[in-house]
């Protein structure tokens, strides 16, 4: 089985490449990244180092590593071609929905460009008569429900009220995704992550940046006043439910008009238990302190300011897993303390000589 993971230097794509190669035989996986994505590349080498690591540990070879980009059509061309991968997951994109109000034009580039190269590729996998691509699973984000007021959010929804360009790229994907499934019969799973967090990622998110601050001596900036709410989502518990999906594709069938219907499916991946943003600081708070990274007696009431919400932000996330747990069995099971306490610990350690 050939698996071709893009993204693969980023925090949920490492987090993949290193799982599959723990835990499935008879493999070989080839990582895509162009180690960009607006933060210190020396954590993405960390990433890669530890896939590596992984690989080395298990006594493989079924691990490689080319550094391209999916918003250059003919990179992804030459390696369809050369790699022919059975299995694809698209992780690759610019993420975060503050940087893409400052810098559309990467995002449009990566998110729409990069995802229609690959949905390109996808289709010609079968020119040829060849077997081409047997599932096609990809990113998409919790950025998408917009201004949906009904709670939890269900992939039900409508999501036509984007409040960030970021989310407006991703339901552009979704959209795509679902035209070249009904079109060239590929078969695709769209996956709606929510707040994913844990050791090695993204610096732009919430929890890492408050701990640069916060150890820098720093003030943090907590928007609403304190109100809003996500579901935080344990890397680990992401990474789990994408592996249960990769290894079940939807299945091909044809509608009474003789016509394919489209094997695509789209699922939330979540917690399903939104946190309120003031208790996740809190708990943050503690476990940088237990591991050392703040020191005893630490204030964080003098250390934040409860600010206004900023633009494309929403009060709260909250998924509806009804259809994963129903699908496949997944039911996050990474509670709030665990994963910060990893969290922290892990930062002690990667930060130790800073």
């Amino acid at each position: 089985m050939r698996i071709l993971v893009t993204g693969a230097a980023g925090f949920i794509g490492a987090e993949l490449v290193i799982a599959l190669l723990r835990k499935c035989n008879d493999i070989q996986v080839l990582g895509l990244d162009n180690m960009s994505g607006g933060y210190d590349i020396s954590l993405k080498n960390y990433r890669l180092e530890r896939i590596e690591a992984a690989a080395s540990d298990l006594g493989r070879s079924s691990w490689k590593f080319l550094e391209g980009d999916i918003a250059e059509s003919g990179t992804v061309r030459d390696v369809f071609s050369d790699f022919t991968p059975d299995i694809v997951v698209n992780l690759a994109a610019q993420a975060g929905v503050r940087r893409s109000i400052d810098l559309p034009e990467q995002y449009i580039t990566s998110n729409i460009t990069g995802f229609f190269n690959i949905l390109e590729a996808c289709r010609h996998s079968y020119d040829n008569r060849m077997a081409g691509v047997k599932h096609l699973v990809y990113a998409s984000s919790s950025s998408v429900y917009g201004l949906n007021t009904d709670i939890p959010y269900s992939t039900d929804d409508r999501t036509d009220s984007p409040v960030s360009l970021y989310a407006a790229t991703k339901k552009c994907d979704e959209m795509l995704a679902h035209a070249y499934s009904k079109l060239y019969d590929i078969p695709v799973t769209g996956l709606r992550f929510f707040t994913v967090y844990g050791p090695a990622g993204r610096p732009d998110m919430a929890y890492y940046d408050f701990t640069d601050r916060l150890a820098a001596g720093k003030k943090i900036r907590i928007f609403n006043y304190g109100r809003c709410r996500r579901d935080f989502t344990y890397i680990d518990d992401i990474v789990e439910g994408i592996m249960l999906v990769m290894n079940s594709a939807p299945q091909r069938k044809k509608g009474e008009d003789g016509l394919p219907v489209p094997p695509y499916r789209l699922y939330n991946i979540g917690n399903g238990k939104p946190e309120n943003i003031m208790d996740f600081v809190t708990v943050l708070h503690q476990e940088l302190i237990l591991a050392g990274v703040l020191p005893e007696g630490h204030s964080l009431d003098d250390s934040m300011e409860l600010v206004p919400m900023q633009p494309g932000d929403v009060p709260v996330t909250y998924a509806d897993t009804e259809a994963m747990k129903r699908d496949f069995g997944f039911e996050p099971h990474t509670d709030i303390r665990t994963g910060l306490r990893k969290f922290a610990l892990w930062y002690k350690e990667f930060h130790k000589n800073s």
